[in-house]
């Protein structure tokens, strides 16, 4: 089952698709591969502060076991605890749309920006961490979009499970 977010939420504060892809979507791509190459879901997320990198994830439910070890999540617990301030200053990369779990833990520690790879294959919480404030830009890429896709198309059960379905 693939969610789609409704039409005006893909339009809002969505970025054109840009010749020379961003680093930090770059990083959470690599991040979404290593999962994939792992056997995992291809999702990848960083967290940036200051134009630096400090904490890179990916979807580990498959490796771990756990369920609540998506890419933000793990981003999170990779970045090692952290001054709230610091949060506060960030911006949150993500191969996909966060789901409601990792939307929540965006907004608890007050991430004010975040960076979707892509919301076609499905629309997490966007609408609530806008709601709440922060600034969720959608920039669409056609590569974590195929990423995606072909996941789902080859893994529906996992990918399922993944999402709660």
């Amino acid at each position: 089952m693939i969610v789609v977010c409704p039409i005006e939420n893909q339009i809002k504060n969505q970025w054109t698709q840009p010749m020379v892809k961003d680093p930090f979507l770059a990083a959470a791509i690599e991040q979404a591969r290593k999962s994939l190459s792992e056997g995992g879901i291809p999702i990848g997320s960083v967290l940036v502060h200051e134009g630096a990198i400090i904490g890179r994830g990916h979807n580990c439910r498959v490796q771990t076991g756990s369920a609540i070890d998506h890419g933000e999540m793990n981003c999170l617990r990779n970045a090692g605890r952290l001054p709230a301030r610091v949060y506060q200053h960030c911006t949150m990369y993500s191969t996909l749309s966060p789901c409601p779990m990792c939307s929540g833990a965006i907004l608890l520690y007050k991430i004010p920006h975040v960076v979707v790879g892509e919301n076609k294959t499905y629309c997490g919480a966007e609408e609530y961490m806008r709601s709440h404030g922060i600034q969720v830009d959608v920039i669409q890429d056609h590569e974590c979009i195929d990423l995606m896709t072909g996941f789902i198309a080859t893994n529906p059960e996992l990918w399922n499970e993944d999402i709660g379905n």
